[in-house]
C-alpha cells in the first residue's frame, strides 16, 4: 500500500526534492497535498504531475485563480488553508518544508491529528521546541529530522545504548567564507554569500550557512530532538560535508552517518522510515574523496554559533527571539539595507534589548516571535 504524503513548502528546495524522491518510487509513495507560498506556476506544474486532492497558496487571490484552474481540487489559502492541509484525513505523513516561524502552527495542527512528521524547517523546534515535543510524546506520533546532521544522528542512534552517550558531533561545511579574512567581512555581498560550496539551498537557510547561524539553530533542535544538554552538542567544520553527524559512546566508540552531499539521502530515509528505499543518489567512494578535514569554527568570525549556545541554555522564550531577529535581519541583508556583518550586530542587540516576562507557551512564544521582529525592524 503506498504511503500518501502531504507536503507543506513544496516548492521550496526541500519540497522539490522531496517530490523527486517520490516520483523515483511512485509504488511506495502517493501526494495527497501540496502547500506553496507564492510559486503558483511551480505548484501548478507539480499538481499536473503528482494530482493532488488539496491544496493551499498564500493568498486568497492566489486560490481563486487556482480553483478555476483545477476546479476538481480542494484549493485553500494562508496559515488557515496550511493547517487544514496538515490535518487532512487521508495523509499519513506530511512534510513540513516550510521557511521560518511560519512552520509552527501548521506542524503542531499535524502533530495533533496524529499525523506522522517529517521536518525539515527547523525553526519549529528552535523557536517552539518546548511546545512541540510534548506534544509529539502526548500523540505518539513519529516525529522524523530530514536535515542531514539530524537524520545523521537519528540514523545512528541505539536506542538501548542513550544512556551511554557521551556526545554528539554536528559538522559544518562553513560555507563560503570559512578561509575569507574577517577584517573583509564587512564588503560581503548577498551575491557572494549565495554561493555555497556544497549544498544548494534557499535563499535563508544559504545566507545562515554563511554566518553559521544555520548550524547554531541545529544546536538547539538536536537538544530537543535527541534530549541532550547543549554542552553534549559540539560542532566541527567539515568542508567536505560527507561526515554530516557522529556520536561518541562512553566506552570510547565513536559512531558517523557518512554520503555525499545531496538531501535526496535523507529525505528518502525520512519517507520511507522505518524502511529504506532504492534511491539514485550517487553512492559514496572514498578513494574519490581522498581527504576528509575537521577544524574547531572560528567563533570571532562567526559569533552567531556561539550565541546559539548561550541561547540554548537560557531556554524559554530566547530561542524564538533568536530565530525571528535572523530572518528579519538575513532578508534586510538580502535587501541591501545592512552589511554581512550586521545581521550578527543586530540579533546580538535585539537579545540583550529584552526584559520581558512572557510565559512558555505557544502564545508566548508567538508574541516573542512578534516583539523581536518589531525591534530588528526599529534597529534597522
Amino acid at each position: 500500500m503506498k504511503k500518501k504524503i502531504s507536503i507543506l513548502g513544496s516548492t521550496g528546495s526541500i519540497g522539490v526534492n522531496t517530490l523527486e524522491v517520490i516520483r523515483s518510487a511512485p509504488d511506495r509513495f502517493e501526494v495527497v497535498g501540496l502547500a506553496c507560498g507564492a510559486n503558483v506556476a511551480l505548484l501548478e506544474k507539480q499538481m499536473e504531475v503528482f494530482h493532488p486532492k488539496i491544496v493551499s497558496v498564500g493568498t486568497e487571490a492566489m486560490a481563486l485563480s487556482l480553483q478555476q484552474k483545477f476546479p476538481h481540487v480542494e484549493v485553500l489559502w494562508g496559515e488557515e488553508g496550511l493547517c487544514a492541509l496538515a490535518q487532512e484525513d487521508c495523509a499519513e505523513l506530511v512534510v513540513c518544508a516550510l521557511v521560518g516561524a511560519k512552520g509552527i502552527k501548521p506542524t503542531l495542527a499535524a502533530i495533533g491529528a496524529k499525523k506522522d512528521v517529517a521536518l525539515a524547517n527547523k525553526e519549529v523546534l528552535v523557536a517552539a521546541g518546548a511546545v512541540v515535543m510534548p506534544e509529539v510524546q502526548k500523540q505518539g506520533v513519529k516525529f522524523l529530522p530530514i536535515d542531514s546532521e539530524h537524520s545523521a544522528i537519528f540514523q545512528v542512534f541505539e536506542n538501548h545504548n542513550r544512556s551511554a552517550i557521551e556526545k554528539i558531533t554536528l559538522t559544518a561545511s562553513g560555507g563560503p567564507f570559512l578561509h575569507r579574512p574577517k577584517e573583509t567581512f564587512s564588503s560581503i555581498t548577498p551575491e557572494e554569500a549565495l554561493k555555497h560550496p556544497c549544498w544548494s539551498m534557499g535563499k535563508r537557510i544559504t545566507i545562515d550557512s554563511a554566518t553559521l547561524m544555520n548550524k547554531g539553530f541545529e544546536v538547539i533542535e538536536a537538544h530537543w530532538l535527541f534530549n541532550l544538554t547543549p554542552s553534549q552538542i559540539e560542532v566541527v567544520v567539515h568542508p567536505q560535508s560527507v561526515v554530516h553527524s557522529l556520536i561518541s559512546y562512553r566506552d570510547g566508540n565513536t559512531l558517523a552517518c557518512l554520503s555525499l552531499p545531496d538531501m535526496k539521502a535523507p529525505i528518502s530515509y525520512a519517507l520511507s522510515y522505518p524502511e529504506r528505499i532504492s534511491t539514485e543518489v550517487a553512492r559514496l567512494n572514498l578513494a574519490k574523496v581522498k581527504e576528509l578535514t575537521f577544524l574547531e569554527p572560528d567563533h570571532e568570525k562567526f559569533p552567531l554559533l556561539k550565541l546559539s549556545y548561550e541561547v540554548a541554555k537560557k531556554g524559554n522564550v530566547f530561542p524564538a527571539l533568536l530565530n525571528a531577529a535572523d530572518e528579519v535581519a538575513v532578508e534586510a541583508f538580502l535587501k541591501k539595507q545592512i552589511s554581512f556583518i550586521q545581521i550578527a550586530k543586530l540579533i546580538e542587540e535585539t537579545l540583550s534589548s529584552y526584559s520581558k516576562s512572557l510565559p512558555l507557551s505557544l502564545e508566548g512564544i508567538l508574541e516573542a516571535d512578534s516583539w523581536a521582529r518589531r525591534k530588528v525592524g526599529e534597529l534597522i
